[in-house]
């Protein structure tokens, strides 16, 4: 026995997933504050982030401050401090991470860094001026997505019961298959127009990067001290990562490198963790990634713990700790730290 009302029930759950898919579709495409390009014009930081992440803005700053005198690393790795005033907030975030005993190994200081406030706010500030995607808000959209294919798994479901419940008797009414086969039409449909963005880049950003990656050097304009020198190395470390610049001491490129690479297999020891423990953490996902909440960091996205979204909280440790979504390490495009 079956009757048409019984469809009821997955009607009402496709259409509640197909509205939450189509809110956080419309929620990651969002720009607050549209400007047009700044051409070559972007700040050196600000360039770091959008061709590689946190990581990247590390290393342009550990370079910055190694070029201006601010700090010294030696080979085994060791940042330290020389007593220069941080040029600006990144620069304080590495002071703060290196703390009263003046050095730091360089490994757990470029992530400390990588989670503080001062990086997450310039994701935060790319985001704003459409350039980037926020990945929380990119990680709430592909969970509406498989919200939307289990409900139309349950269309089907139902559908099979009502055919195996129908005893062809006249005294009851036969299931009526253009109601799941609208429904499942409805889902497919819905699923077409919030098909997932490529890459936390827009279209914008990587107009933007090909504007900086021209046919001449990109020198920083902003971002860099008018008495430093090494404007042109900082800026090809910015795009193109610390394998791209010729630094001028082969020892600091090593350990810096070393640094990259163990934050790397830190992310691909995080990506393969348990999904319970990958669910857990993605609620404190953030521009550096998407591991555990709870390691050492300070710092989230307007002062929030944990990097995540905004309103939210998580413990401390960045989002995802540097290694997700983006992962940390990676360059440009979907990625999210690396050098």
């Amino acid at each position: 026995m079956w009757h048409n009302s019984y469809f009821i029930v997955p009607a009402v759950l496709l259409a509640a997933a197909g509205l939450y898919a189509a809110q956080t579709h419309q929620r990651v495409r969002h720009v607050p504050h549209p400007t047009g390009l700044p051409g070559r014009g972007l700040p050196l930081l600000d360039t770091a982030f959008l061709a590689g992440g946190p990581g990247r803005v590390v290393d342009t700053a550990l370079v910055r401050m190694h070029l201006a005198e601010q700090i010294v690393i030696n080979r085994a790795g060791l940042v330290t401090l020389t007593g220069a005033k941080p040029y600006d907030a990144v620069d304080q975030a590495v002071h703060n991470a290196v703390g009263a005993t003046g050095s730091r190994e360089l490994g757990a200081l470029r992530r400390m860094v990588m989670r503080s406030a001062a990086v997450e706010e310039i994701g935060d500030r790319l985001a704003d001026r459409g350039l980037m995607r926020r990945p929380e808000r990119l990680q709430r959209a592909r969970t509406a997505r498989r919200l939307l294919w289990l409900a139309m798994l349950d269309v089907v479901v139902f559908t099979v019961l009502a055919l195996l419940l129908d005893d062809n008797e006249a005294l009851y009414e036969h299931p009526d298959l253009l109601i799941p086969g609208f429904l499942l039409l409805l889902g497919a449909v819905t699923l077409a127009v919030t098909s997932p963005a490529k890459g936390r880049i827009t279209p914008a950003g990587q107009r933007q990067l090909s504007l900086m990656q021209g046919s001449t050097a990109w020198t920083p304009s902003s971002g860099v001290s008018p008495r430093l020198t090494g404007g042109a190395m900082l800026g090809a470390v910015a795009l193109g990562g610390l394998a791209a610049a010729a630094l001028d001491n082969p020892e600091l490129e090593a350990a810096m490198l070393a640094a990259a690479a163990e934050e790397e297999a830190v992310r691909q020891a995080q990506a393969s963790s348990s999904s319970s423990s990958s669910s857990s953490s993605s609620s404190c996902s953030s521009w550096s990634g998407g591991s555990s909440c709870g390691a050492a960091d300070s710092g989230s996205t307007h002062h929030h713990s944990c990097g995540s979204s905004h309103h939210s909280s998580c413990g401390s440790s960045h989002s995802s700790s540097c290694g997700s979504s983006s992962s940390c390490g990676s360059s440009c495009g979907s990625s999210c730290g690396g050098s």
